[in-house]
């Protein structure tokens, strides 16, 4: 895929421009590429990864972070932060990734400075320009870049020069925040987290994946490629027993499929993604 290394060349141009870079870092595909390039571009002591840990970044996603900064040899500093407590974030608007955002690059920004880091990036892509994503409103505001998206790098992309290049999370399912499993404007509770949070690591340890369980009060909508449909329905009664300790009433299979953002759907519909 010589378009991708060529994309790759453009992004080392760029890293090296910045000189020193502090990233956002959450051990996704995206976040855990560019520290890799940016550890290539510009050397361990210019490079400076953060990882916010909160209520809605799953404890063992924060543990796999901390190990992939030591593979990779990059400085790392973990935050403690709470969304939750963030004014307006906890009603869910339509805007609640720009509140998680700003928020996170408040925090960044600071510890950046300390360090004598010149600039804070994250992993947005060029994926996110085709969805309803506040969050790059947030950075915007903040000078906060994102240079995988500037050289519009797409995710095919990524997975492919991350497996190339021997990164171990190139084949990582996509991650997303717990918050975005609940719809908009139904109240996010540190209750509601902890049970889509149980009944998602429950799925991973049957050996699902990609997957997410959408919340909707006492439903619980699961999420898989189309591919593993029929094998959830094989272990249905092992599901339903579970979910129901978990606090789930009703589970359903989503036949659609997972897909990322789903509960943009009905924003998009409305024409709300035009406006953000």
């Amino acid at each position: 895929m010589q378009e991708a290394l060529d994309k790759y060349s453009k992004l080392q141009e760029r890293l090296k421009e910045l000189q020193s870079v502090a990233i956002a870092f959450s051990g996704g595909v995206d976040s855990s590429f560019l520290l890799f390039a940016a550890l290539n571009a510009l050397g361990r002591e210019n490079v400076l990864a953060v990882t916010a840990d909160s209520e809605t970044y799953p404890e063992r996603e924060r543990d796999a972070a901390i190990a992939l900064a030591h593979e990779l040899g990059a400085k790392h500093i973990v935050l403690h932060t709470s969304e939750l407590n963030i004014p307006g974030y906890a009603e869910n608007p339509v805007n609640r990734c720009y509140f998680c955002k700003n928020e996170l690059f408040s925090h960044l920004i600071p510890v950046a400075a300390e360090h004598g880091i010149q600039h804070v990036a994250f992993g947005a892509i060029a994926d996110d320009l085709g969805d309803y994503r506040p969050g790059l409103q947030a950075a915007k505001e903040r000078g906060v870049i994102a240079p995988l998206q500037e050289v519009m790098l797409y995710k095919r992309e990524i997975r492919y020069l991350s497996k190339d290049m021997g990164l171990s999370t190139w084949d990582k399912p996509s991650l997303a925040c717990l918050s975005s499993r609940i719809p908009y404007g139904e109240f996010i509770s540190q209750a509601k987290l902890s049970m889509i949070d149980q009944a998602e690591f429950f799925l991973s340890q049957l050996g699902f994946r990609q997957l997410r369980v959408r919340h909707h009060h006492d439903i619980a909508r699961i999420e898989v490629p189309r591919e593993d449909i029929v094998e959830v329905a094989k272990v249905a009664d092992m599901i339903a027993t579970k979910f129901a300790e978990i606090g789930y009433r009703y589970v359903t299979l989503d036949l659609a499929g997972y897909r990322t953002g789903s509960l943009n759907e009905a924003l998009n519909k409305e024409g709300v993604r035009q406006s953000g």
